[in-house]
């Protein structure tokens, strides 16, 4: 009778989520504002000033290759009732032994260039502040959310920030939807030598890295623990990946209406910049403070994520190597988290007013270029081994998907490390 009334209950819940799902809606939005920064923002405004919207089908499917792992780290941690640090450690010790030396380099490097990307849009706003001091401050509000605040606090930020995203972003997209008219042809790939490669940086670079392995503790802090919560996380990963390709392809059809065919040049993240200039001649000067505010709030929420989900990452390496007994619920308690915390707001401050050293820079990029191939690979490993119940192993679909993954990005990991030993001779 008592079993009874237990799947009763299970029952009663899947169907409140069904009724609901809009209001179970969190960790995903957090995996998607973290993806959205800078780099992906200026990476697809770029593609759309130089190529038009033909490489839109390079975003879709880069969307579908991250929602296929970020629904793995899911289901794995759902599954198993592991974290993705212990799933890594049963594989052997070099897993976590990598991940060890990579977050503490990834850590230092990415603590000043995340914050001084975000610090473009702030001295655009307000360039009564340096960019120096604008990095600086960034860091040191992500810190004190991170430390002070509860995930409830958390989440709401970045969902307020993720809002402000939307209507800065999508709204001046809608605005320009008139001069995209003329390039609408422009939706054909174009496949050359050149662009393959091209498409497969897109690809890899749409919707987040490091931060993709986080998602199993946001779904922990939202007390999604149990496999019944695996059909919501699955709507959940869904719809932050939704919301990441709106943003990518609002920039892309941004980038073709206005730059496209002008024979204007712009790279890097600080067209950005330049193209709220651009995009303020346009529209009006209005247009382009309110996409400079939206730039600031993805680059903003970006690092605020990786200040919180890398810390996460950290302190349950540190907790699984060393086996110290703390409790899973308990991790961003411990002193290791809020050490990685510290670590990536302070020590970074050196290279913000000193300059990189390229030993470093080097080493960063190599050891960076390996984790998505990284992840990829022994999230098939996991996701078919006996550590979680046949029924939520992986189908044919999604090892065919994940595999391809892999193969994707280590194509791109061979890409990257020539380029790094390239650039060494």
């Amino acid at each position: 009778m008592q079993e009874k009334v237990e799947i009763k209950e299970v029952e009663s819940f899947s169907d409140k989520q069904e009724a609901t799902k809009w209001k179970f809606i969190g960790p995903g939005l957090i995996v998607a504002a973290t993806g959205v920064g800078a780099g992906d923002l200026a990476t697809a405004l770029v593609s759309g000033a130089e190529y038009g919207l033909a490489f839109l089908w390079a975003i879709v499917l880069g969307v579908i290759v991250k929602f296929a792992i970020g629904e793995g780290v899911g289901r794995y941690t759902l599954a198993s009732g592991n974290t993705i640090l212990e799933g890594w450690r049963g594989i052997g010790k070099w897993t976590t032994g990598y991940f060890g030396i990579y977050s503490v380099i990834w850590g230092f490097v990415y603590g000043a260039a995340g914050t001084a990307s975000c610090a473009l849009a702030a001295y655009a706003l307000f360039p009564q502040i340096s960019l120096t001091w604008w990095a600086i401050i960034n860091g040191v509000i992500c810190y004190a959310l991170v430390l002070t605040g509860k995930y409830g606090f958390f989440e709401k930020v970045i969902t307020a920030l993720v809002a402000v995203m939307f209507i800065t972003v999508i709204g001046s997209m809608i605005f320009v939807l008139p001069d995209l008219l003329p390039y609408l042809d422009t939706i054909v790939p174009v496949m050359n030598d050149d662009t393959i490669i091209y498409s497969l940086g897109l690809i890899g670079g749409v919707g987040g890295s490091i931060t993709m392995a986080s998602y199993g503790y946001w779904l922990k802090e939202k007390n999604w623990s149990e496999k019944r919560h695996i059909k919501i996380m699955r709507w959940d990963s869904l719809s932050a990946y939704i919301i990441t390709s709106i943003f990518a392809l609002g920039i892309m059809v941004l980038g073709t209406a206005i730059i496209f065919g002008t024979g204007d040049i712009i790279s890097g993240e600080e067209a950005l910049v330049v193209f709220s200039s651009r995009l303020g001649e346009v529209l009006s000067p209005t247009a382009q403070y309110f996409f400079l505010i939206g730039f600031w709030a993805a680059s903003f929420t970006s690092i605020l994520g990786v200040w919180n989900g890398v810390s996460y990452l950290f302190a349950d390496f540190i907790r699984t190597t060393r086996h110290t007994g703390v409790k899973q619920d308990d991790i961003s308690k411990t002193k290791s988290y809020k050490f990685y915390l510290f670590w990536l707001t302070f020590p970074p401050i050196v290279l913000h007013l000193f300059g990189k050293p390229v030993a470093l820079i080097i080493l960063y990029g190599f050891l960076g270029a390996l984790f998505m191939p990284f992840l990829a690979i022994t999230l098939i490993y996991l996701l078919n081994s006996r550590q979680i119940d046949k029924p939520f192993r992986s189908g044919r679909l999604s090892n065919i998907v994940l595999s391809l993954s892999a193969l994707l990005f280590t194509v791109l990991t061979c890409i990257k490390l020539y380029d790094i030993i390239g650039g060494l001779f």
